[in-house]
């Protein structure tokens, strides 16, 4: 919903946060489990990559558990970072630290845990893979930096949010290739698209508080900019199903997909705030698509 400014207002309200303890509710909003659109846009590039890399059942549930916890880490750090610019930005002026509910120090004692949670699922995983996952570390510190000296945070994101395309595939076939690369590349593409399209929600508040994005960047070009960045990454996401040996008829299993994308962008209204986040979120749906699309081609 939206309030009389027009910014998307979003409760912090869930089953799952209002069945916990009071003393817990604070850590669940933070780590955003009350919202699962994130784990999930972290998490498809991972079940992409296992995909093309045909990986066992396992492999699976053990980088949902981890899709699970790194986004949390993720968030916990992201609101350490922003903790004073979230309570000046009227979609996230409720999160825990913005709102005094919780203390950074509680919330550095809560990245702890997860971080040793995180620690427990990587250390499963081959050697390779877990170097590969240590390397992650380095974006996800200066990702929540990045609003503050460049224009596309959003890039930032897309390198930290889809690592895990490069860590599924080494995690089942033990080294790093091509087709990971490649998924890597256009997953970056459909974050910088998702991404912008979200940040459009925050514009006039960004733009009041001296804030960068690429929604303010883009301003009246986001269209044909996010159509570009959903083109690259259905064409890399293809390519990188043909470089896995799916062949080229994942094309037509793919095409569901990028009619979705197609939808987006023709649905896309960068002044209405309601819409641009139904738009994200639908990105949830979209993962579902392409991991259903390459399942298909190496099923055939």
């Amino acid at each position: 919903m939206a309030d009389v400014t027009g910014h998307a207002r979003i409760p912090y309200t869930s089953r799952l946060v209002a069945a916990a303890p009071g003393g817990l509710q604070p850590y669940l909003r933070l780590a955003r489990f009350d919202r699962p659109a994130g784990t999930w846009l972290l998490l498809w590039p991972c079940w992409w990559s296992l995909i093309l890399a045909g990986a066992e059942a396992w492999l699976f549930v053990l980088f949902a558990l981890g899709a699970l916890v790194m986004r949390a880490a993720g968030c916990v750090v992201n609101d350490i970072a922003d903790r004073r610019i979230d309570g000046l930005v009227e979609r996230t002026r409720d999160r825990p630290l913005a709102s005094g509910a919780l203390s950074v120090a509680q919330a550095l004692a809560f990245l702890a845990v997860l971080l040793l949670a995180g620690l427990a699922v990587l250390v499963q995983l081959p050697a390779n893979a877990v170097l590969l996952g240590a390397l992650s570390l380095v974006p996800v510190a200066v990702y929540p930096l990045a609003k503050r000296f460049t224009d596309w945070p959003q890039a930032l994101l897309g390198l930290t949010f889809n690592w895990g395309a490069l860590l599924g595939w080494t995690a089942a076939t033990g080294t790093l290739a091509a087709p990971a690369l490649v998924l890597y590349g256009a997953c970056i593409a459909w974050t910088l698209g998702y991404d912008t399209i979200y940040a459009h929600q925050d514009k006039r508040d960004d733009a009041a508080i001296g804030v960068r994005s690429s929604a303010l960047a883009l301003g009246a070009r986001t269209r044909p900019w996010v159509a570009a960045f959903y083109a690259l990454a259905w064409v890399g996401i293809a390519a990188a199903a043909e470089l896995a040996g799916l062949g080229w008829a994942a094309l037509a299993f793919l095409a569901p997909a990028a009619a979705h994308l197609a939808w987006q962008v023709l649905r896309l209204a960068i002044d209405d705030p309601a819409r641009c986040h139904a738009l994200f979120r639908s990105n949830v749906e979209l993962g579902g698509i392409v991991a259903a699309g390459l399942l298909l081609a190496r099923w055939v």
